[in-house]
């Protein structure tokens, strides 16, 4: 625990952060593995301490996890934490592993063009693009999004070969729109378009779905723990938790019996789960009853 910039209420505040990976195929979203990011001030000899690790050097050590798996990602997905972390991007391009991330607008590229040789930051070439340079994507999500994306090859200091950048906004102009992101990609240019870009980074958004489900549903952040041990045993059983509940929504099983619904999101899974749970429960409870009351009697409680 120590003072850090907390992206949930984002902010800097006393609080734990945590590096994560995940697994999204197209159908399912998974939790892979989790990591404590340990803030300098925390550790007893500082930025010095043995066990002190950047949040781009946790990510490497869960990709490298993810690999020796054999679980080799077809695109690896990050924000602009790591995005714009160019030793992290190096780091992956020495994997020969694809990469999508955001970027910072002060991020400086070249063009590809005679005409822009100098390095210009990336809102400023945003800003100096016309109106009809920019494309239009409709993006479905649970509620359609209009986006205009505008794709350019180009090159970027300390990384070797051309890269695709892409810039996004939720107006058809820079001076109208209020939402505007910048993505970084070392796919076949051939293969980048504004329509790919949009809908592959979208895909990061399960992400996003998995924190606010284990949080929401799971417990992820109630715990009254405070070793390092401690927390991630904690963490794991709830990562655990979700792929069991996720599995049995993706397979059915708790469909055919226990939902008297479609068990369409991860809050009719849990349910229909805690359904079968309880009705099990208490056929066993009508059988064991002195078994239970033994137990609880052993604990010091008593039971009627």
């Amino acid at each position: 625990m120590g003072r850090q910039y907390i992206g949930e209420i984002g902010k800097t505040d006393n609080g734990i952060v945590v590096v994560t990976s995940h697994l999204y195929d197209g159908t399912k979203s998974l939790p892979l593995d989790i990591e404590l990011y340990q803030h300098a001030n925390s550790l007893p000899e500082g930025k010095k301490d043995p066990d002190f690790l950047k949040k781009p050097e946790i990510a490497l050590n869960l990709i490298d996890k993810t690999i020796e798996r054999n679980y080799r990602p077809g695109i690896v997905i990050i924000d602009s934490g790591y995005g714009n972390n160019t030793s992290f991007l190096k780091e992956l391009e020495s994997k020969n592993l694809k990469y999508l991330g955001g970027i910072a607008k002060n991020r400086k590229v070249t063009l590809n063009k005679a005409d822009y040789y100098l390095p210009i930051r990336i809102d400023e070439l945003a800003k100096s693009l016309p109106k009809e340079a920019f494309t239009k994507v409709d993006l479905i999500l649970d509620k359609p999004k209009k986006v205009w994306v505008k794709t350019l090859e180009v090159e970027i200091s300390r990384l070797e070969g051309i890269k695709s950048v892409a810039i996004v906004m939720n107006a058809p102009t820079f001076e109208d729109s209020t939402d505007i992101d910048y993505f970084i990609t070392n796919v076949d240019p051939n293969k980048v378009n504004p329509q790919w870009i949009v809908e592959t980074y979208s895909q990061r958004n399960w992400v996003e779905v998995f924190y606010r489900e284990a949080k929401g549903w799971l417990g992820l952040k109630e715990y009254q723990v405070r070793h390092k041990r401690s927390l991630l045993r904690h963490f794991i059983l709830v990562f655990c938790a979700y792929t069991f509940i996720l599995w049995h929504k993706l397979t059915g099983g708790l469909r055919r019996r226990w939902g008297n619904k479609p068990l369409n999101t991860f809050p009719e899974a849990l349910e229909a789960f805690r359904t079968a749970i309880s009705y099990r429960f208490h056929n066993w409870l009508k059988n064991n009853a002195d078994v239970f009351a033994r137990y609880k009697a052993s604990l010091g409680y008593i039971w009627a």
